[in-house]
């Protein structure tokens, strides 16, 4: 693989227009970006040519896309400008010439011979809302190859400019690198780890040992002294991730499972889900928001200060605005996902689950037997035992991000530590959300600190569709 290519001026500038920046060449789906820049930089008539973008595709400078499918065209007319030019520069797109290098090369690792459809199940949720606990109902089924936060890579290479064209610009990023990973193609993580991996090694896979598949064998090579890898497997002690090996590894497991917090927008997983090549289950998960701000202001207390400092100053001052409308608009975006998912489109139906962390917390065994069943995967003793073990805990595990969890207890804690005020905030800016998910608004602080009153409303198999 060519390393250390940079794009000329002119086709940054043109990437540039669509608002987004990358520490790399960024790969538009074919990765034909890279490999046709340096022929780029010596005709530039050629370059000219493709740089001749429709007048309608060029951003204003504080503009904004009208929706997810217009960024959608833009992405999809640069990607056709390029394809034509690396055919007439004489380049093969990468994804065909690398289709070509495998048939002279190497063989495929065979597929497993299983008598259902390989299912491809999306855990769909926001940080601090279980999303690492319920994971692990699938990371513990040895036949699922299971990524932790795999988009994690993308959020830190990848920037975006502010403006409207943010949110619909990482969503098509994200989609595309999931379709690759769903696809077992690992090699696209390669363009987005900091550092570079080399020869497909590296030792900054975001949460290694969160997956059991990257930490089993054939996958966990022999340990190498002096190398440090930072997110390391917690149970053995492995080289320097294999790339190659966790493709062939994924290829060969029935099933392929992940979890992602930066997916917001449900609608961008179309394509997706009526890829023929893939079987999509999205499992949307979410949590009472107030438990979600409350969770959050202590896992991530740098980034709450505004919050903290209103609550120390007894409301003197008024909480900022943009903190308020960031979190209506997390839960506007999390419901408007929830509200298309319920309503059943024919590109939708049969492939969305709605789950509530509360519910998983009062019967995880219960949700995780509805959950495979859904994704039409048979639930093994394995994963059945490892619930039981790690949810009758006395107390919750150490540590942000533990999946150890006392569940009777922990989903309905937060009631008893959050001043009346804060939660107030979050009704009067979620309200929409905690009504279509069952969350009750607390009245006063007596009603939101009383064991004895519930905040939530039960629900049945209206949950899944």
């Amino acid at each position: 693989m060519e390393k250390g290519l940079t794009l000329p001026q002119d086709c940054r500038d043109f990437l540039h227009s669509l608002k987004m920046r990358s520490k790399y060449a960024l790969f538009l789906e074919n990765k034909i970006i890279s490999r046709v820049s340096d022929k780029l930089k010596q005709i530039p008539q050629a370059l000219a040519d493709a740089n001749s973008t429709d007048p309608a595709l060029v951003l204003a400078e504080n503009a904004s896309l009208l929706s997810l499918s217009e960024l959608d065209s833009a992405f999809s007319q640069l990607q056709s400008r390029l394809r034509n030019l690396s055919l007439q520069l004489g380049v093969e797109p990468a994804m065909e010439a690398a289709g070509e290098e495998e048939e002279e090369g190497k063989e495929e690792p065979p597929r497993p011979a299983v008598a259902g459809p390989r299912r491809h199940v999306l855990l769909m949720a926001t940080t601090r809302t279980g999303s690492s606990f319920v994971g692990e109902f699938f990371n513990q089924q040895g036949n699922i190859f299971y990524l932790f936060e795999p988009l994690w890579h993308i959020e830190r290479t990848v920037s975006f400019e502010p403006g409207g064209a943010n949110a619909a610009g990482s969503a098509l990023v994200y989609r595309d690198v999931l379709k690759q990973l769903f696809l077992c193609d690992l090699y696209v993580l390669e363009h987005f780890i900091t550092p570079l991996p080399e020869d497909h090694l590296t030792e900054f896979m975001f949460r290694r040992g969160s997956s059991r598949s990257l930490c089993e064998d054939p996958v966990c090579t022999p340990f190498v002294k002096k190398v440090f890898e930072k997110y390391h497997c917690k149970n053995r002690r492995c080289g320097p991730l294999n790339v190659t090996l966790a493709a062939e590894a994924c290829r060969r497991k029935e099933h392929m499972a992940l979890k992602a917090v930066r997916i917001r927008q449900l609608e961008f997983l179309r394509p997706l889900a009526e890829d023929p090549r893939l079987d999509l289950r999205v499992i949307q998960l979410v949590r009472d928001p107030r438990a979600v701000l409350a969770s959050r202001m202590v896992a991530f207390a740098g980034k709450y200060k505004t919050w903290k400092k209103w609550l120390d100053d007894e409301g003197q001052d008024g909480l900022r605005e943009e903190e308020v409308q960031r979190l209506r608009g997390n839960c506007e975006s999390i419901r408007l996902s929830a509200e298309l998912g319920l309503q059943q489109p024919a590109w939708l139906r049969g492939r969305y689950m709605l789950v509530r962390y509360e519910d998983v917390a009062r019967g995880p065994l219960q949700k995780a037997r509805e959950m495979y069943r859904f994704a039409g995967i048979p639930l093994t003793p394995q994963v059945e035992d490892w619930i039981q073990k790690n949810t009758q805990a006395a107390h919750d595990g150490s540590g942000i991000y533990s999946t150890q969890k006392n569940s009777s207890e922990q989903f309905e804690k937060w009631r008893f530590s959050m001043p009346f005020k804060l939660a107030q905030v979050v009704q009067a800016a979620c309200g929409p959300a905690m009504r279509l998910f069952g969350y009750k608004l607390a009245r006063d602080a007596a009603a939101l600190t009383n064991r004895s009153v519930s905040l939530l409303e039960e629900r049945g198999t209206f949950w899944v569709t």
